[in-house]
């Protein structure tokens, strides 16, 4: 061994026991990610701090046109499919960091309710496109061995945007007050571009198709199936990541009675295990095959729902002395959840991509994303909906759902004798 590769064959090794996939020559695809995940997280989550506060509309007429312009987004994950079978994934990715940055921008200029569902369908257009044709666009620039691995980084990735996003927004508005949001819209629509450029300057190479055995054949109306099948499966899981946004603030403080920093605290615990710890449970722990993988997530996910729920119990905040018991509950539910995310996340991913030989095509990678942008635009309301007619009842029926997860996962085989042989 030479002096000059020793270093590169430790580097390597030490990269392998992080469960990082090789990360030489992504440079353009690692920054084009990470830029566009510091935007989501800088402004995304501030719109109706923006519109309320420095717009002076009240909380319902801006809710009201959030959820409108959202809901007319939906369609676009179908059209970036149509577009991306046509133009390829990169061309829509770059096309729908452009798109995003022209939403934000307008924001500047939005006034009234329908000028917020308007900048919300460019904004909600971008994200869809752009989460549409990044799952194949990872199959155009890696190799096809790699491809968990990578979806794990790339969702480990996002985790460190977004937290970076959020904590330069949390600092820009403790330093400077709310006055700042605007030259923050301006800086967010400047990262999307950037971003796009990243993108843009991608080299990319479409992956050869998969070769099956004859026998091993299976008809159109078995692939449709079974994708749909994946699609019903993703739905639990789409939900829970919208517990984190949506749910746990509203039940750790009116329910459990515990101050707003309570969810900010938990959300802090769930970005660093994701992000610390995707790549190596990924590489070293999860099962191999990816169906297991989602079955394995979605147990984790059902204890995980159970925990949430335990500190709702009837009685049990009001006790005296009972916050550390809350505080341990509720710690462990989101260890729960954060694993549960790590196993799910990156499988499900695989899986959208290679459970049939057009898994990773315009169709079924829209529906796909539907899947994602439906379940976020009902979250909301599915939520508040089931909290106010309990604390527990949410988390009951999300871990249902898990349940089912579990119990369907076992469907989702590969999609030839010679893939699934692999994987066991």
């Amino acid at each position: 061994m030479s002096a000059a590769t020793a270093p590169a064959r430790r580097a390597r090794s030490a990269a392998d026991r992080l469960g990082l996939p090789a990360l030489r020559g992504h440079g353009l695809f690692i920054t084009g990610n990470l830029i566009d995940s510091v935007g989501n997280g800088m402004l995304l989550p501030l719109g109706l701090l923006y519109f309320t506060d420095v717009q002076g509309l009240s909380p319902a007429r801006v809710g009201a046109a959030m959820t409108v312009g959202q809901a007319l987004a939906l369609p676009v994950t179908f059209l970036a499919g149509r577009l991306m079978d046509r133009v390829g994934p990169k061309r829509v990715v770059v096309w729908a960091n452009v798109l995003s940055a022209a939403g934000f921008a307008l924001f500047l200029f939005a006034r009234a309710p329908w000028h917020i569902a308007a900048v919300y369908v460019l904004v909600q257009a971008g994200i869809n496109m752009y989460f549409t044709a990044q799952r194949t666009l990872i199959t155009h620039v890696t190799q096809a061995g790699e491809r968990r691995s990578w979806f794990a980084f790339t969702g480990s990735l996002r985790n460190v945007g977004l937290a970076a996003g959020a904590a330069a927004a949390a600092g820009a508005l403790t330093v400077f007050g709310n006055g700042s949001l605007r030259w923050m819209i301006a800086l967010d629509a400047i990262t999307y571009l950037l971003a796009a450029a990243c993108f843009a300057a991608l080299p990319t190479t479409p992956p050869e198709p998969d070769a099956a055995p004859p026998s091993a054949l299976v008809n159109r109306s078995d692939h449709t199936r079974r994708y749909f099948l994946l699609v019903a499966v993703n739905l639990p899981y789409v939900l829970a990541q919208a517990v984190l946004s949506v749910l746990i603030a509203v039940y750790t403080t009116r329910a459990l009675g515990l101050p707003a920093s309570a969810a900010s605290m938990l959300f802090v615990v769930n970005t660093v295990i994701v992000s610390a710890c995707s790549t190596a449970v990924t590489a070293h722990l999860a099962p191999k095959a990816p169906r297991r993988a989602v079955a394995a997530g979605y147990l984790i996910m059902t204890a995980g729902m159970a925990a949430f729920a335990l500190p709702a119990l009837p009685g049990l905040p009001a006790l005296p002395g009972a916050a550390p018991a809350v505080w341990a509950a509720l710690i462990v539910a989101i260890i729960l959840f954060s694993v549960a995310e790590i196993l799910l996340g990156p499988a499900l991913s695989e899986l959208s991509v290679s459970l049939t030989p057009q898994a990773a095509g315009g169709f079924t990678q829209g529906l796909y994303q539907f899947s994602w942008a439906a379940g976020m635009v009902a979250a909301p309301a599915l939520f508040t909906l089931l909290l106010e007619a309990g604390p527990a009842l949410p988390w009951g029926v999300e871990a249902a759902a898990c349940l089912i997860g579990v119990l369907a996962a076992p469907a989702l085989k590969a999609p030839n004798r010679h893939r699934r042989r692999n994987l066991r």
